[in-house]
């Protein structure tokens, strides 16, 4: 059955992402927001479909409400993370945000293709991602009714 979230329960965020310095950013990003947050992190994309399908060390993991997802990523790309967790029907409501650096044309149809909600680029410049996250903050998580198993 699927409820919508208590007020009172913190937003949960799975961050699908390799680099250190990407994942320091958006934890540093979030720490500023006015929510508080619960961030799950994970560096390739087996252990975030891992996390997400609860395999193995993940076995006690709770379904984020929002996935941030790079699309550069070791072992499993994150179109390959998008394609998995869109066809399974315990998971295709999670949006997925696309968060990454590739601004190629094929990488964005084909994100959308698999029903990413949204395609992000990466700003660079700390001020500018903050910025990036606090819309994604107001809108997913202020805005957007999100629905819970």
């Amino acid at each position: 059955m699927e409820l919508l979230r208590n007020s009172k329960d913190k937003p949960r965020i799975l961050l699908v992402e390799d680099n250190p310095g990407d994942i320091r950013l958006t934890q540093e990003a979030f720490k500023e927001s006015s929510l508080d947050i619960q961030m799950d992190v994970v560096t390739d994309g087996e252990m975030a479909l891992d996390f997400l399908f609860k395999k193995g060390r993940y076995s006690d993991a709770i379904k984020p409400d929002v996935v941030l997802l790079d699309l550069n990523l070791p072992k499993k790309n994150g179109i390959e993370v998008l394609k998995e967790v869109k066809v399974d029907e315990a998971l295709k409501r999670i949006p997925v945000i696309v968060l990454t650096t590739s601004d190629a044309d094929h990488d964005i149809s084909k994100a959308y293709g698999l029903h990413a909600n949204c395609y992000i680029l990466k700003p660079v410049d700390f001020d500018d991602f903050a910025k990036v996250i606090r819309l994604i903050e107001s809108f997913w998580f202020n805005a957007v009714q999100l629905v819970h198993d």
